[in-house]
């Protein structure tokens, strides 16, 4: 196990071989998910450079890749700094013109790597190629069922999984321009990434890569979905979708992105719609009405929510500050092309 005392920059890749691409794995708590994902990449047909940013583990992770991968490059991180943390971090350690990510939970067929790169080679305009990413699970018939190839944009500003739920097939075995890709499994062009400002840290889960894909799409860049590349994922193996965390930082972060790169018109309506609603929500349950038990519609969750939005407008309008300065389309043109219509919004 190679341990990484801290970020560096520029120089030769850190095993000096020259290699054009770091997949970097992001864990926490995960021993018993790392060993299938790191077995696929050292299976890939490509040969990367791996490296693990583990966030505080204490359920025997260090020993497991002191023991197992020793080659693995290592940052220990002091705190659980979340998905978007761990990246932003890893990012200056990343000395390849190519950065790939994985999640802990996924297993990468061979050819990840190798059909990533090349989609990236034949579209020059394209900073990210994002995977296939079936769940990793057996049907009854045999048939895989889609868990993302890219990530598409609704008419509120959420970020969704394209074909999530869908058998593999027609239209997802074809190569597609896409809005975004899935942090899971996607390979970046690092300089775009490091030029349009990494991932925010302050997000520590969801939304950090629909986020910079927003970015670098302003920025006059692509991403591209790859149907060869494909990824097995257990879905939701490290984090629980239905609870009030999940809750809080997904509906917090999708509005801190509309914030920082949506038309002000489009983010503001947003803002004013999950007030409204909440407000709703409460008067509603005062009246004894029934309200689904799942965290989102939770009133305390929501004024979390509200809080947590309140307490980043600073820094949210500050960052779409320098968004603005970096790009060479308009929120609007990207709205205009990526957000289903409705009528008023934008």
């Amino acid at each position: 196990m190679i341990e990484s005392a801290g970020p560096t920059t520029g120089g030769t890749p850190p095993d000096g071989s020259g290699r054009d691409v770091t997949v970097v794995v992001v864990t926490w708590q995960g021993a018993h998910l790392l060993p299938a994902c790191l077995d696929s990449l050292a299976a890939q047909t490509v040969a990367p450079i791996v490296l693990v940013m583990d966030n505080a583990s204490t359920d025997g992770t260090a020993e497991l890749l002191d023991q197992r991968y020793p080659q693995t490059e290592v940052h220990r991180l002091p705190h659980n700094t979340g998905f978007a943390g761990a990246i932003h971090a890893a990012l200056p350690l990343v000395r390849t013109p190519f950065m790939a990510l994985l999640n802990n939970d996924a297993r990468a067929e061979p050819e990840w790597l190798e059909r990533s790169l090349a989609a990236l080679a034949e579209h020059h305009d394209a900073a990210a190629v994002t995977a296939k990413m079936l769940l990793w699970t057996d049907t009854d018939d045999g048939q895989p069922i889609i868990n993302n190839a890219g990530v598409r944009l609704t008419e509120d500003g959420y970020g969704t999984d394209r074909g999530g739920g869908e058998p593999d097939g027609a239209p997802f075995d074809e190569p597609a321009e896409v809005f975004g890709f899935s942090g899971g499994a996607a390979v970046l062009r690092t300089d775009q990434v490091r030029s349009v400002g990494g991932m925010p840290a302050e997000f520590f889960l969801y939304y950090e890569d629909t986020d910079l894909a927003w970015r670098l799409r302003l920025a006059g860049y692509r991403v591209r979905y790859e149907p060869e590349a494909v990824v097995l994922h257990r879905h939701a193996a490290s984090t629980d979708r239905m609870s009030e965390s999940f809750a809080f930082y997904n509906e917090r972060n999708r509005l801190l992105m509309l914030l920082r790169c949506a038309p002000l018109r489009f983010a503001w309506a947003q803002l004013v719609r999950f007030g409204l609603t909440t407000l709703s929500l409460a008067v509603r349950r005062r009246l004894g009405q029934p309200i689904p038990e799942v965290a989102v519609f939770r009133t305390g969750v929501r004024m979390r929510v509200i809080g947590g939005v309140l307490g980043h407008i600073g820094w949210s309008l500050k960052a779409r500050k320098s968004v603005s300065r970096s790009a060479v389309l308009s929120r609007q043109e990207v709205v205009t092309t990526w957000v289903p219509r409705r009528g008023g919004l934008f």
